[in-house]
């Protein structure tokens, strides 16, 4: 019995001890474990911010051209129309010469915004340089492409350019947007070309 009751207190020692480095673990797991998920966050964060447009909020030129592609590739592969749309705003050196580059900051947030308000959540709209967007139109014909082109015009020159000192307009924004259709024979290049094109012909 004497034995039997040291081996039991041995047997109980150790499972206690076992239990408490049991524990240590699973906390030091669940630590690392939100280490781990805070990294992934982190990641995600500059991962987007490296795909976004600081200025205006929308996908950035890299961004764009990551899509453009996977989007060229799935229509081609499901049979299903694609669009792009090249959309610039006019006379925009006028707003930074008139009233400053402040103001044309703000031109183009706005216009960035009203592009976005428009779109459904398939479709991409992205800052392509300068004062000049692209918006990438899934499972989108031609003829419903110009049909939005046209609402996003008009969308745009509804808006008026406050100055929030004065209540007094500056001006109203205005677009040209170009509308060309994904061919058999398009590259990305030479689809960019064309919405190009169209895009100096509307100005």
């Amino acid at each position: 019995p004497a034995d039997l009751r040291r081996f039991m207190d041995t047997l109980l020692a150790e499972t206690r001890a076992m239990e408490a480095r049991t524990k240590t673990l699973e906390t030091e797991l669940n630590h690392s474990s939100e280490q781990v998920n805070r990294l992934k966050a982190q990641l995600d964060d500059v991962r987007k911010e490296s795909l976004t447009d600081s200025l205006t909020g929308v996908a950035n030129r890299k961004s764009f051209d990551n899509q453009f592609g996977t989007a060229i590739a799935e229509a081609r592969e499901r049979g299903e129309p694609l669009c792009l749309l090249m959309c610039d705003i006019d006379h925009f050196k006028r707003f930074n010469d008139n009233w400053g580059h402040q103001t044309g900051d703000r031109v183009l947030h706005l216009v960035a915004q009203g592009l976005s308000e428009n779109l459904k959540g398939r479709d991409t709209v992205a800052r392509f340089g300068g004062e000049e967007f692209a918006v990438i139109l899934r499972q989108t014909s031609l003829i419903n492409a110009g049909v939005l082109a046209n609402l996003l015009r008009t969308f745009v020159q509804q808006k008026k350019l406050v100055k929030k000192s004065t209540g007094d307009i500056l001006g109203t924004i205005t677009v040209s947007i170009g509308v060309a259709l994904l061919n058999d024979d398009d590259t990305s290049v030479s689809l960019i070309q064309r919405a190009d094109a169209c895009l100096y012909r509307a100005k």
